[in-house]
């Protein structure tokens, strides 16, 4: 006789480690973050390029200043000062912290496809979108601090080598003056302002005479050529000293404007601020780089696409008002970024400042801040979502 047992099975015990796995999860672990990490550090020759761009091109530049000012003094200047790190960051960390970022962000993006490793990634069962998101924190580790120690190099050296003395249009000025004070000093200096000082008078201005009666040449090698007399005109009599000392302070507050932009040493400020933008920049050449890197399937093509559209197409698409076009204008995330400048560096695409605190934006396609956030965040998204996309629908 059989006998049937009404006790439930047992519950199939999984195996140890079967639960906890996550190679399905789109989230990367710590350990797919490390192997991407270790992937781009071990190419050795995109290392050593990343550096020389970031650190080695700003401190060649400076150690060349540093050794000129020390054994020709006289000849060539201090190797810091304020206008050293604006011309850096604004011509040399802006632009080529971006194309090394994009660099780096291309060849993270297309890695796997040149070395032949996406198979064997695909057959790990890892999910792909946590192989591609894997691959943004592992290149911000390596970028990111590149940047910074090449901005820290220009800093310190622009603070520790600055001028000790202000040189504003030719002539040695005291630094942090309020407007008096700086009228008060050009009437102890009358004849250095009134011959050094930029300004623009005609021949009826009250301080024509005072102007005329001070002998620094009146022409290009003696000084500009400041008040242009009509013909037969009958200068009046030479001005007193007093009458001098006054056009020299009236000439001092026409130019107040332009000394209070005058420093030394950039400000703990704006080091903090330039230092963020700096690395904002560098986000987004390696986020764009990564996404087109991935897209197209190669690093190659994308490096030169990423230089095109730094050196040629945004400084064009950020000057010129093209009218029927100023949205697409706007689009342009190197012209976002410039919007973002920090007050008191110089125009990052050349031509000089403007009446905005000497950074010539004025000079760019107008777009608000707000509106510049907001392009630089969609960049960042769709050229994520681009690469993701294309690593997920990629065959293996």
């Amino acid at each position: 006789m059989t006998t049937v047992s009404n006790q439930p099975a047992a519950p199939q015990v999984a195996p140890r480690g079967a639960r906890h796995d996550r190679r399905g999860s789109w989230v990367p672990t710590g350990a797919m973050i490390a192997t991407r990490f270790m992937e781009l550090r071990k190419r050795r020759g995109l290392m050593v390029a990343l550096m020389l761009v970031t650190i080695g091109i700003p401190t060649v530049f400076l150690v060349i200043r540093l050794l000129l000012h020390a054994f020709a003094p006289h000849s060539y200047g201090p190797a810091g000062g304020y206008t050293v790190f604006t011309g850096l960051v604004a011509g040399v960390l802006y632009v080529f912290g971006f194309i090394v970022a994009a660099t780096l962000g291309a060849t993270a993006g297309s890695i796997d496809l040149t070395e032949g490793m996406f198979r064997h990634l695909v057959v790990t069962g890892r999910s792909r979108l946590a192989i591609y998101l894997a691959r943004i924190p592992a290149g911000l580790a390596i970028i990111l601090p590149l940047v910074a120690v090449g901005f820290t190099i220009v800093c310190a050296v622009c603070v520790f080598a600055a001028p000790t003395r202000l040189n504003f249009n030719g002539v040695n000025v005291p630094v942090n003056l309020s407007r008096a004070g700086l009228e008060s000093w050009a009437a102890d200096n009358a004849d250095e302002v009134i011959c050094n000082f930029g300004f623009r008078i005609g021949p009826n201005s009250p301080i024509a005479a005072a102007v005329n009666s001070v002998p620094c040449g009146n022409g290009p090698n003696g000084g500009p050529a400041i008040v242009k007399q009509p013909p037969g005109f009958q200068g009046p009599p030479p001005a007193s000293p007093t009458q001098i000392k006054d056009a020299a302070s009236l000439i001092a507050g026409m130019d107040y404007a332009d000394y209070t932009r005058q420093f030394l040493y950039p400000s703990d400020s704006l080091m903090i601020k330039t230092g963020l933008w700096i690395g904002l920049e560098a986000v987004v050449g390696f986020m764009v780089g990564l996404g087109l890197g991935s897209l197209i399937g190669q690093r190659t093509v994308a490096v030169i696409i990423m230089i095109v559209l730094e050196i040629i197409l945004t400084p064009i698409l950020s000057r010129a008002h093209l009218p029927h076009l100023i949205n697409l204008q706007r689009s342009v995330v190197g012209l976002a970024v410039a919007h973002l400048e920090p007050n008191g560096l110089g125009f990052v695409f050349g031509g000089g400042g403007g009446p905005d605190g000497g950074r010539g934006t004025s000079l760019l396609v107008p777009e608000s801040k707000t509106v510049a956030a907001g392009v630089i965040v969609a960049w960042l998204v769709v050229w994520t979502v681009l690469g993701a996309w294309r690593m997920m629908t990629r065959d293996a």
